[in-house]
């Protein structure tokens, strides 16, 4: 540990009054990003993270060297059947991006993987390290390719802010074409004919707030606003129906949902709306034939899946009632089949629906798992893509035939030197909340580790986000020397359907953080845990700060990733990005008198007082539009200032965005760098 001083963060009073309430915020300062001496602070807290761990030097480089050692950097995905190719991206040693490519297709049975050679015919559509060059940042917004399989459309980001700038690019000759539209978000759709695309932009506040058309050829000064969404709680996006017979724009808030159809061989013509927009009623549509199905919660919380014909979509018939232990997640429509991603008791599944005979379920045989439709491209089709993973089975696709009910593996991520899952098992658990609901925990650990272990229990809580068990090669490091991996899934997120979400937001928020102490305890008293290092990210950064405030003494450590930290002073301010959007998930303290006092009594950064608090780990990039660089920097200069304990440290990624570096070596050392502070916190709490 560095025996050098932390930078101290001046103090520039700064009040503000709610409500009756004054609030004094000494760091308000840091939000000013061009500020020359904000960059030096920033700077300065890196240059001190750097030293405070330099004695990790040696581990950070074992742990890269392990994550990369396990890795098969020359690899590609399995390729997925589109019209006339079989679509795939593959990687290649030394290399940060992936390459999109295609290869002609006959048959639905993919093409034989060779991991360390090219698909026999391929064709190269987009390389991303030829299109990142030199830039230290690259990500792609979209990529998808027209009807015909002619032409691409693509989009690319250099800073991490989120904001692409769109290229069309001729398949057949390797041209690219002179349009070039700056400023888009992500997404976009092509008209049936492949003459149009469709593609959204943001308003002052990075809302995704319109939908443009262009006309393939034309300069983008001519493109077409074709809807623009006024109120400031709804954003917008727009897709192809699998058939490719309807274009889908779609406007949601966190609560809301409106959606509207156009025939997509009519580029110029109307969208007609399905049903208008009523409050606390969400619904998606997808095109299934001679009919819609329309996936909503009207009068059923946990959704229902209906019908509708094709010149009334808004007259729904129900197909799959509600049921109050099954949340129905979403619907993809198939020419002979429909096949329903669901949740129940905490697990998700698969229902098929044929067109002819009785519905049933794929079984599968592991404990805890998380499986998905995958790369379902084609409309027609007698195969069902799926994606599967446990916390001890890597990453795989399985091909189910609808015909025999046979479950093919396809590929399973490979994970080197020696990797055996039967050295490892997996748990579920449930831990007791203050209020008597029972909470559950996913837990995966080397066999024979000794217990209890040091552990690192990972949460989110927010947005009915679940986060279901999955494997990471990463994690192999940490179990590897005798940790426990945890992931508490509590309230605010989705993994026991919709009344879990709705139990962990507005009011019952705390819930969300006594819920995740609640696990840490139980972790502890069953005799799995010593030490628990906590971790997450933006949301979960919040519950991490409000976890830190809550319960230090419980924690040896923490990592706050992206944190939301100062997310009082964030929603009490309509003019930043997204703030009015989050009204429908933290409720409207700027209006509501008892929404501000509950978010004030829980805040990370106004709640840090005078106790001893765990070290604590702030990642956080500069460029990041979704949760402010300004955040973790003023929580971490008044953990300085108020709190005892720590050490407290700040790292910013100085050209990234929200997720962080783009590059896979960039990105492992990054996850290297992590894990080294956990090995070395929870070593020193023992």
């Amino acid at each position: 540990m560095s025996s050098q001083m932390p930078p101290t963060a001046k103090k520039v009073p700064s009040k503000r009054v709610h409500h009756g309430d004054t609030v004094v915020d000494d760091y308000a300062w840091l939000t000013v990003k061009d500020d020359p001496e904000v960059v030096a602070y920033l700077e300065a807290e890196n240059a001190y993270t750097q030293e405070a761990t330099a004695h990790l030097k040696p581990l950070q480089e074992t742990l890269f060297q392990e994550i990369k050692g396990r890795t098969l950097e020359t690899d590609l995905s399995v390729p997925n059947r589109k019209g006339g190719w079989w679509y795939y991206s593959r990687t290649e040693e030394g290399k940060q991006y992936g390459i999109q490519c295609r290869v002609p297709a006959d048959g639905e049975t993919p093409p034989e993987l060779k991991t360390d050679e090219p698909l026999p015919g391929e064709k190269v559509m987009l390389d991303g390290n030829e299109v990142a060059g030199d830039s230290d940042f690259f990500s792609l917004g979209t990529s998808s390719i027209s009807p015909d399989g002619t032409l691409l459309a693509y989009s690319t980001n250099f800073t991490g802010d989120e904001r692409f700038t769109l290229r069309i690019k001729n398949l057949a000759t390797g041209e690219v074409l002179p349009d070039e539209i700056p400023g888009i978000f992500y997404g976009g759709a092509w008209s049936a004919d492949g003459t149009t695309f469709f593609y959204t932009t943001v308003d002052e506040a990075w809302r995704p707030n319109r939908v443009h058309r262009h006309t393939i050829g034309s300069p983008a000064a001519d493109d077409v606003l074709v809807h623009e969404e006024t109120d400031e709680r709804f954003w917008v996006g727009i897709g192809l129906s699998r058939s490719e017979r309807y274009l889908i724009l779609s406007a949601g808030s966190k609560i809301t949902s409106e959606v509207r159809l156009l025939e997509a061989d009519d580029p110029t013509g109307e969208f007609r709306v399905v049903r208008p927009r009523e409050t606390g009623v969400e619904y998606g549509v997808d095109h299934a034939g001679d009919h819609f199905l329309v996936l909503h919660n009207r009068e059923a919380e946990n959704f229902e899946l209906a019908t509708a014909p094709l010149d009334a979509p808004g007259d729904w018939t129900p197909l799959i009632p509600h049921r109050t232990d099954t949340r129905l997640l979403d619907v993809e429509a198939f020419e002979g089949h429909t096949v329903v991603h669901f949740r129940r008791n905490g697990q998700t599944g698969i229902r098929i629906l044929p067109r002819s005979g009785e519905p049933y379920e794929i079984p599968f045989p592991e404990p805890i798992y998380d499986v998905a439709p995958a790369g379902n491209a084609e409309f027609a089709t007698g195969r069902l893509r799926l994606g599967y993973t446990s916390m001890i089975t890597p990453s795989s696709v399985y091909d189910y035939d609808l015909e025999t009910g046979e479950l093919v593996l396809l590929k399973r991520k490979a994970v080197l030197g020696g990797y055996d899952p039967d050295d490892y098992e997996q748990f579920r658990e449930w831990a007791t909340a203050p209020d008597g609901t029972q909470v559950p925990i996913s837990i995966v650990v080397r066999k024979g580790t000794e217990r209890p272990a040091p552990t690192v229990l990972y949460g989110y809580g927010s947005y009915e986000i679940s986060i279901d068990p999955s494997f990471s090669i990463a994690r192999l490091s940490l179990l590897d020397r005798g940790f426990v991996f945890a992931v508490a899934h509590i309230r605010g997120g989705g993994e026991m359907g919709r009344h879990w979400y709705e139990n962990g937001k507005f009011t019952k928020k705390r819930n969300t953080f006594t819920d995740f102490v609640a696990v840490a305890e139980h972790l502890k008293s069953s005799g799995w845990s010593g030490p628990v290092v906590a971790r997450g990210g933006s949301a979960g950064g919040l519950l991490m700060g409000a976890v830190a405030n809550l319960a230090p003494e419980t924690f040896a450590g923490v990592v706050a990733e992206v944190p939301f930290v100062d997310a009082l002073n964030t929603i009490l301010d309509p003019s930043l990005p997204l703030t009015v959007i989050e009204w429908d998930e933290w409720g409207d303290p700027l209006h509501d008198p008892e929404v501000y006092a509950y978010m004030r009594s829980y805040t990370p950064y106004e709640n840090v007082d005078d106790r001893v608090y765990p070290p604590i780990l702030a990642i956080t990039s500069l460029n990041d539009t979704r949760v402010f660089y300004h955040e973790p920097a003023k929580w971490i200069a008044r953990l300085r200032e108020v709190a005892r304990g720590g050490p407290f440290l700040l790292k910013t990624e100085m050209g990234a965005g929200h997720g962080g570096r783009s590059g896979r070596y960039d990105s492992w050392r990054e996850e290297a760098f992590t894990l080294s502070w956990i090995i070395d916190t929870a070593k020193a709490e023992r």
